[in-house]
């Protein structure tokens, strides 16, 4: 038996196949080759095709059948996607316009707008978090700049939705979709639609919501004709990336904490306290364990500009002659602290940590006789770092003490240099672990469908990989850099 796991990044499209005997992975496969596209019509905004990412799923599932894993083994779905962008589908479930996604920027002053209109006080209660730049006032944007399309939708969805109804045919959420949308009041334990009205969303648009680890939807007879997937599978695990990534490392309680080092950075950690960043630097979203009864709510910092500026850099100043491995022992080469050059990473989008500003991404300090590319690589991976630390110092404001630091072994997380500044840095343990989102993603789909009992049973061959202590000797070094890396930012921000 086997459960198939999707996970739907802005990057690529990773499908697994975990083998639910052994809970190790049997296959894998990440498309396209380079990386997806990502419109941008006007300064600041990020959009998507939806049929994009159905196309590389069909692709990833067809690779891996062609290595000889029959689909007819599937036994449950699981799917994993990028958080808080917007599908818009008409009666015919066709999409009406591109996702606008994660990284778009145009509904900060709609967001703000309404944590106004509503009531600051009483939307942080509420919803935990100001409307911000999600879902919701991504559709507000919609319907006030596009009336034509927002008066043809049938239903919006999450773009980990929309992958889910094109293998079921139903369109349906789930309750943490709803929480990262700002669609779920924490406080009355439903659907928060009284954001809804103030953006004047129709609440028949909102797809129903059910658990995330769970039966929700079953594969039609149209997903076994192109795909080979039996109809009645079950699609028994749906959570946005972070969420996911966090269940991934079986982070699961109070006080544990997941990171990832992807496009973005992202410090995830679980508490079962409701509570509000007053600025919504960070936030809070209803995590995939989640119950009236027993509450786990994942407290999110999100980092836009963290791994797109080492792509950045790959294309840009190594021209795509050095692969990630080769960047990061040529980093290794420098000493701590990059002997002066700082990098600025905040490129991609407005930062939340920053109270959605937009200060750009920077080199500083570069010394044109004394510098060269292995000082710009090692400051690009210093700085974001720092932009971690940052990070986590808000979320220590909040509570979340993270001791241990829990991260899959990929993306940034891959480069010694990176674990080792961080760690420093935080004063954090970091663990590594032999997963990724597609294969958790797989992992709670076969926990969701009951072919595993427990948890116990779900984690039992998730394995560490690497344990990371704080380097002490370069503590005061990279303290300085820190210190010289937050004025620069604040001095943006002016």
């Amino acid at each position: 038996m086997k459960s198939l796991g999707i996970d739907i990044g802005s990057s690529s499209v990773k499908v697994s196949l975990l083998d639910i005997a052994s809970g190790e992975c049997a296959a894998s496969s990440a498309n396209p080759a380079t990386e997806m596209p990502i419109g941008s019509p006007q300064s600041g905004w990020a959009e998507q095709d939806p049929e994009m990412w159905w196309h590389y799923v069909c692709e990833g599932i067809r690779t891996i059948a062609a290595q000889g894993f029959a689909m007819s083994d599937v036994v449950s779905v699981g799917i994993t996607y990028q958080m808080h962008g917007l599908v818009c589908l008409d009666k015919q479930g066709r999409p009406l316009r591109p996702s606008i996604i994660w990284c778009d920027s145009r509904a900060v002053e709609i967001g703000a707008e309404a944590l106004e209109g509503i009531g600051r006080e009483f939307c942080l209660a509420h919803t935990l978090n100001s409307p911000g730049n999600f879902t919701a006032s991504k559709l507000a944007w919609v319907r006030r700049n596009e009336p034509g399309i927002f008066a043809q939708i049938y239903k919006f969805m999450l773009p980990g939705d929309y992958i889910a109804y094109r293998l079921s045919g139903r369109m349906s959420t789930s309750v943490s979709g709803l929480s990262e949308q700002i669609l779920w009041d924490f406080e009355e334990e439903r659907r928060a639609d009284f954001v809804a009205g103030w953006y004047g969303i129709p609440q028949e648009t909102i797809p129903e919501a059910g658990v995330s680890i769970g039966t929700e939807a079953r594969t039609d007879e149209a997903a076994e004709r192109l795909l080979g997937i039996p109809a009645g599978t079950p699609i028994s695990y749906r959570a946005g990336d972070q969420p996911n990534n966090a269940f991934s490392l079986n982070v699961m309680e109070a006080g544990e904490v997941a990171a990832t080092g992807g496009t973005s950075g992202v410090v995830y950690g679980v508490t079962d306290k409701r509570q509000a960043d007053p600025q919504s630097r960070v936030n809070t979203f209803v995590h995939v364990n989640h119950t009236a009864s027993n509450p786990r709510y994942g407290i999110l910092l999100c980092i836009n500009g963290t791994g797109i500026m080492n792509s950045w850099i790959r294309r840009n100043v190594t021209q795509e002659t050095l692969d990630y491995a080769e960047m990061n022992r040529l980093a290794a080469s420098v000493p701590a602290g990059s002997e002066g050059v700082l990098v600025v990473p905040f490129g991609n989008g407005a930062e939340r940590m920053l109270c959605n500003r937009c200060p750009g991404a920077g080199i500083i300090g570069l010394d044109l006789n004394r510098h060269t590319t292995a000082h710009l690589l090692r400051a690009t991976q210093e700085g974001i770092a720092y932009s971690f630390r940052y990070g986590i110092d808000i979320m220590r404001g909040l509570g979340v003490r993270p001791d241990v630091i829990r991260a899959g072994a990929a993306n940034l997380f891959l480069s010694p240099l990176f674990r080792q500044t961080l760690s420093t840095l935080t004063g954090a343990r970091i663990e590594l672990f032999n997963t990724d989102g597609a294969l958790g993603a797989a992992r709670g789909a076969a926990l969701g469908a009951g072919y595993y009992k427990t948890r116990g049973e779900a984690f039992a061959a998730l394995r560490r990989l690497e344990v990371v202590n704080p380097a002490e000797a370069d503590r005061e070094t990279l303290e300085e850099g820190y210190r010289a890396w937050v004025r620069e930012v604040e001095k943006r921000m002016e």
